[in-house]
């Protein structure tokens, strides 16, 4: 058999046929087949496009060797989207492949060998073996601990640490499931017991027993390098420690890799991501090609202009004097669009009905209801907007819900598709695919127009509907001898791969389930202090990382993009809450309330003004910061006598009130006070943290503390 699949009849060259369409960044991409290669990729750019061409490119021209290739993503979705348009450019045989699928299809080969015997099953969710670890340590559980305990035991494994060495290089991480460290590790060893007890092994140690192997076995590291000969890693700065190592071995030494990332979308820190693999590969290697593009093809002007005004708040995203740091610049290469629309609503009742309202508004315009999504930065905020679109009789879909491929109806069609691929061979009907497909799913319920009705009707309705509108966008893209053998077979593919087509229905997802994708229209709610950023991104970087989120949520629209926020939580509740400070500076100077409950305007509200370090002039981006008035990198001008002894009268404090010292002042606070120096209660009033009961309960003795340390 030839090595690739033939392209379609075509005079044209074979650099026309497969250059022709790109730009000249994506261009260079592609046609630069040999060394090192990094590619810096801001939303909306056309990344995909340029490597898949790029691997068609290298094959057509005989550079590369199609079985000894392999392009490495994140997501199973997005390495079934790789393998689709490899197939659709004729190299479909190359393998595009998760780092999880990649390493367990060579640790099942190579394990009799390398190991012996069968390999342990694979443990598909970590819940039950963390419950049944934390019992044998007579610890008390529930659901959202096991889970945190969970999420921390993977973030330790893909840092590739071990329950010895958990506990010396987890600190500062706080208290996973409400638990200390150190029960944290004695939970981490008993997990793994539990699993060397079942004879399982969890997704963390396919990674990580394969690295085992490759490190200590040289013929399967040989055999596996004259496997795979060059390399395509997508989504380069979410690679974690272990994955960067698993990828350093198979590379052997090596340099044939291209990387494609961008350090402005790393937003998956807390899983054990990181951009310095990203940021430093030039240093790494030296003589590597690298290519920015900056060319969004994604979204409108107006939404780049105001992706773009977001990140120039932010602080760098690596090393302060490495220039890979500085956010891309995207230029916008669509047509004007209408303006983003800032809201403010008076609680998150009022914010949800408006939402919909808004979503009415674009579905009676046009819009499809596939094509607009509601994006939050919490999966608890998800029920407010699925209840005002119920109300409104708006169909919906929640991102991360039940599988597609896992629904009955789903199941029942393809299970009818592929009875009826026999009889349509046989008859050798001439019927086109798209009309075979309605005719077989009309048995389930299937029908041209959609029911009026909603509930489970309209859902099944729109699970088959998928399958139809599938097999139409086939036809048109695989050619007209793409027949219903070929459909269940891609059905059969994209089950495994989870590759699920589109649903009719408004999206409603968190921001981090919505990378990757896009949406004419995007709705970004609740972008109010506390949610966006979230009350726990207590430290610049993590405030930075927030920063990101918001950003990535802003480049998933394509033409139509709302914020919003509320005031109160519930109505008629205190209006306590402020506007997200990322939006200071990007929204007008005031903001129209649009209150779908009647209530009227909110008052105008000025826009913030950032505040910035008094040392340097740069962003302050945490509120212990904006309480000091100074950014974390610039020295203190307090006097260290001074600072101690605040220090030692907040602890005798503490101590006589039987309360933890924070609770008299924080860190941040005392900071303030010894940077200011006041010398009577109005001037210590002003300064942010001390309120009118602490001013009256600590005033005069912080005075006589400052008072008696300036005369030591």
């Amino acid at each position: 058999m030839p090595d690739t699949e033939p392209l379609a009849p075509d005079n044209r060259s074979l650099e026309e046929r497969i250059l022709g369409g790109l730009d000249a960044e994506q261009r260079e991409v592609a046609s630069t087949l040999q060394g090192p290669m990094c590619v810096l990729a801001g939303a909306g750019t056309g990344k995909t496009r340029a490597i898949t061409h790029r691997i068609a490119y290298g094959v057509h021209s005989g550079v590369y060797s199609p079985q000894r290739l392999l392009a490495v993503t994140f997501t199973a979705r997005a390495a079934a989207e790789m393998r689709s348009r490899l197939r659709d450019l004729g190299v479909g045989n190359v393998q595009a492949r998760t780092f999880h699928a990649a390493a367990l299809r060579q640790l099942q080969f190579f394990w009799p060998q390398a190991v012996g015997g069968v390999l342990p099953n694979l443990l598909d969710h970590k819940a039950q073996m963390i419950a049944e670890a934390a019992r044998r340590l007579r610890l008390s559980t529930d659901r959202a601990s096991i889970r945190d305990l969970a999420s921390e035991i993977e973030w330790a494994k893909v840092s590739m640490l071990t329950p010895a060495n958990y506990l010396e290089k987890a600190q500062g991480r706080g208290t996973p499931g409400g638990f200390d460290l150190t029960a944290v590790a004695r939970v981490f060893q008993s997990y793994e017991d539990v699993k060397t007890d079942r004879n399982v092994i969890d997704f963390e140690d396919v990674l990580l027993i394969t690295v085992g192997i490759l490190q200590e076995d040289p013929k399967v590291a040989a055999t596996v390098r004259e496997q795979y000969r060059h390399f395509v890693v997508d989504e380069y700065q979410d690679v974690s420690p272990l994955q960067q190592r698993l990828l350093e071995l198979w590379l052997g030494g090596r340099d044939e890799l291209c990387v494609v990332g961008d350090a402005s979308q790393t937003i998956y820190s807390f899983t054990g991501a990181s951009p310095k693999h990203l940021l430093g590969f030039k240093a790494q290697y030296p003589d590597a090609t690298v290519v920015k593009l900056i060319r969004d093809y994604r979204s409108t002007p107006q939404v780049v202009r105001l992706a773009n005004e977001l990140l120039a708040g932010r602080r760098s995203g690596g090393p302060a004097a490495d220039a890979w740091a500085t956010p891309l610049q995207l230029v916008a290469q669509r047509p004007p669009g209408p303006v983003p629309q800032f809201t403010e609503c008076s609680d998150d009742e009022a914010e949800a009905a408006t939402v919909a309202v808004k979503v009415r508004e674009l579905l009676d315009a046009g819009t499809p209801a596939s094509q607009i999504a509601v994006l939050f930065r919490t999966n608890g905020q998800s029920e407010a907007y699925e209840q005002a679109l119920a109300s409104a009789g708006i169909g919906y879909q929640l991102r991360g819900g039940e599988r597609f491929f896992a629904r009955k109806e789903v199941r029942d069609a393809i299970l009818q598709l592929r009875a009826a691929t026999r009889a349509v061979a046989e008859t050798a009907s001439p019927e086109p695919l798209g009309q075979l497909v309605r005719d077989i799913v009309a048995s389930l319920g299937y029908t041209e127009a959609a029911p009026h009705s909603g509930g489970a009707l309209r859902e099944r309705w729109e699970s088959l509907a998928a399958l139809v509108a599938l097999a139409d966008e086939l036809v048109i893209s695989r050619g007209g001898q793409f027949g219903l053998p070929d459909f269940v077979n891609e059905l059969q593919e994209r089950s495994l791969a989870q590759h699920a087509p589109t649903v009719q229905g408004v999206t409603l997802a968190s921001l981090h389930a919505a990378k990757g994708l896009e949406w004419d229209a995007v709705f970004l709610v609740g972008l109010s202090e506390g949610l966006m950023p979230i009350s726990f991104a207590d430290s610049p970087e993590s405030v930075d990382e927030e920063r990101r989120l918001l950003y990535v949520g802003i480049t998933r629209a394509r033409e139509h993009l709302f914020l919003s926020w509320s005031t109160a939580r519930t109505p008629g509740g205190r209006a306590n809450r402020k506007p997200s400070r990322f939006l200071d500076g990007l929204r007008p100077d005031s903001v129209a309330s649009s209150s779908a409950r009647g209530k009227g305007p909110a008052p105008r509200r000025k826009a913030a003004v950032p505040a910035t370090c008094r040392v340097c002039g740069t962003m302050l981006s945490s509120g212990a910061e904006r309480k000091v008035g100074r950014c974390h990198q610039c020295p203190p001008s307090y006097e260290e006598q001074t600072f101690d002894a605040l220090r030692q009268w907040r602890k005798d404090a503490a101590l006589d009130a039987d309360v933890p010292a924070f609770v008299v002042f924080t860190d941040a606070t005392l900071t303030a006070i010894a940077e200011a120096r006041p010398d009577s209660l109005d001037q210590l009033a002003k300064l942010p943290g001390v309120g009118p009961s602490k001013l009256e309960k600590y005033g005069e003795a912080v005075l006589a503390v400052l008072a008696e340390s300036t005369t030591l």
